[in-house]
């Protein structure tokens, strides 16, 4: 009888110990997974094969995932066909996902947050509701040139950034870039800041933050959506209006610029465009494939930006007197800090945005006086 418990105690022992043990090898294993999927010195096909038996994602032709992109053009604008690029590689992961175009970033963003929508690609400015850090590769001036915003981009795609890119529900999934963003003014005497007192400044109806910046310099905001904006300032409505440089030819610009404006010759910022995924329905380490994806098609995304930029004729450009750019420089600095301080932008991003400005030239006076 003695033996038979002492036989049975034993067993309980060793029956409590691999209990214990069990999730602690579980997790080793999961562990072990997410590695060999942020491993992107190994093969992809390995990487996929690791992050499948991670998520349980398996190839499921039942399974269609609904990917919202905003074109203000529909189906028939530059950012939707470009998004149609990127179906193959997105697919080559073992998912299908379905592109379908919405004309209003506002209402795609709704459809987000109900989850009609897996995923929705939008703008820069808008995913900083989703994602603070990746939001704050817009901030203005915060790229002042293309190899930077590159630069950027790449840290975005690396497995160490993996971390960064999920906030709350949501889960950014691929950065893609939209070009630099400029002032276009109506009357070429708008060629300083000062000069930009009184003058009638569109501001979108989505970020409080512009609104606040323009009544900084003295002159006077107007609300309106992204599709309108370009509208009020081809009729006059507005004096000045902050848009990409790739749109000049698509949102007809040439008729606010006529007969006498111009466009300052010093970008805001060189602004993106982001997929926000739903992180319930998108797991991170998918995600992660995507992101490289997106990185991946870099040139050839920028090459079409570009060449709409080169539609812009050379009288409509107002150079900017050094004295001058330099107090841009500084209020766009203002404004950065201001809004850090306000929580809209992410210090952290600020912080490598910096750095990367001080790696391209190192004389700046924020790479001693380091504020951000």
């Amino acid at each position: 009888m003695t033996i038979r418990y002492s036989k049975l105690m034993k067993f309980f022992r060793i029956a409590l110990v691999a209990t214990t043990l069990l999730p602690l090898w579980a997790q080793a294993s999961q562990d072990g997974l997410r590695e060999r999927v942020y491993d992107q010195s190994l093969p992809l096909k390995e990487r996929i094969t690791a992050m499948q038996e991670l998520t349980g994602l398996k190839p499921d032709a039942k399974r269609v995932y609904r990917i919202c992109i905003w074109d203000i053009f529909g189906r028939s604008g530059p950012i939707f066909s470009a998004a149609l690029q990127q179906q193959p590689k997105i697919m080559q992961f073992g998912i299908n996902v379905e592109m379908v175009p919405y004309t209003s970033e506002s209402i795609m963003v709704e459809e987000l947050k109900s989850g009609t929508c897996d995923a929705g690609l939008m703008s820069g400015l808008r995913a900083r509701l989703f994602n603070k850090y990746t939001g704050t590769l817009d901030s203005i001036g915060g790229f002042p040139e293309k190899d930077q915003m590159r630069l950027a981009f790449k840290l975005m795609a690396d497995s160490r950034s993996a971390d960064h890119m999920v906030s709350g529900e949501y889960v950014v999934m691929g950065i893609a870039p939209g070009g630099a963003a400029h002032v276009f003014v109506n009357d070429r005497a708008i060629n300083t800041l000062a000069k930009a007192s009184g003058k009638r400044v569109v501001v979108l109806d989505y970020d409080p933050t512009q609104a606040r910046m323009i009544a900084g310099v003295g002159a006077t905001p107007v609300v309106a959506d992204i599709v309108n904006a370009p509208n009020m300032f081809n009729t006059g409505v507005v004096d000045v209006l902050a848009a990409p440089l790739a749109g000049y030819e698509v949102l007809e610009l040439n008729k606010g610029l006529s007969p006498n404006g111009g466009i300052i010759d010093l970008p805001l910022t060189h602004i993106s465009m982001q997929l926000i995924g739903r992180s319930q329905v998108i797991p991170n380490e998918l995600a992660q494939f995507v992101r490289e994806a997106f990185y991946e098609g870099f040139d050839q995304i920028i090459e079409r930006v570009e060449a709409e930029e080169h539609r812009v004729p050379d009288k409509w450009w107002i150079t900017v007197p050094p004295q001058d750019r330099a107090e841009y420089e500084k209020l766009m600095q203002q404004a950065r800090l201001q809004l850090r301080d306000e929580g809209y932008y992410s210090g952290e991003m600020l912080s490598l945005q910096r750095k990367i400005r001080c790696r391209t030239d190192s004389s700046r006076e924020e790479c001693t006086n380091m504020v951000e």
